[in-house]
């Protein structure tokens, strides 16, 4: 008897694109690869509503309520969930849901053999940590342009990463860069060269 569990085209899909990836210098690559952007608007929202559907399924079986939005934004699938009693789906520091968010790349991936950079909300945490990481991030720019010493950051997940890098970035007079190794990656702000 055959395992079906996997699709076997998701490793054929994934082996594809290589190929394609590798090869990309001319001009003919150039258009196909604008018409993959256009299309892949649509493979985009394809996968947030794999995402949004997954997600509704694991607050069925937890018993939990929430409203689900499905989009596109900046280029990356979005889901977000809103509602009451959500708190225990983040957890501490978004530890669990950061876990959510990868168990739900792996549903997207399961079903597109591709993989995705969805990104999952819930309660509206990410939307409230990313002003909390600006205030971190302009403090650390205030220290670094005052005494003129690189400031290290605690360790962040990616997501919080980014939000820092791009607060930085937006300052002239100084730069951020990513040091270590995750679990304990963090973030140095110096000033720029």
């Amino acid at each position: 008897m055959t395992d079906t569990s996997t699709p076997p085209s998701a490793e054929s899909s994934a082996e594809a694109v290589e190929p394609a990836a590798a090869g990309e210098s001319t001009g003919a690559s150039a258009e196909a690869k604008k018409s993959e952007s256009v299309a892949s608007d649509g493979d985009l929202f394809r996968q947030s509503e794999i995402a949004a559907d997954y997600v509704e399924g694991l607050l069925d079986i937890l018993d939990y309520d929430g409203d689900i939005d499905e989009l596109v934004s900046a280029g990356r699938p979005m889901v977000e969930v809103v509602g009451g009693r959500l708190q225990p789906l983040v957890g501490q520091r978004g530890a669990t849901l950061e876990a959510l968010q990868e168990l739900t790349r792996l549903a997207i991936f399961r079903a597109t053999g591709s993989p995705s950079r969805l990104l999952l909300d819930i309660g509206g945490y990410r939307a409230a940590r990313r002003k909390e990481l600006a205030a971190v991030a302009r403090n650390a720019v205030e220290k670094v342009k005052e005494h003129g010493d690189a400031v290290r950051l605690e360790p962040m997940s990616a997501f919080e990463r980014k939000c820092v890098h791009d607060v930085v970035n937006a300052i002239p007079g100084v730069q951020s860069e990513s040091e270590g190794v995750e679990p304990n990656r963090r973030i140095v702000v110096r000033v720029a060269d």
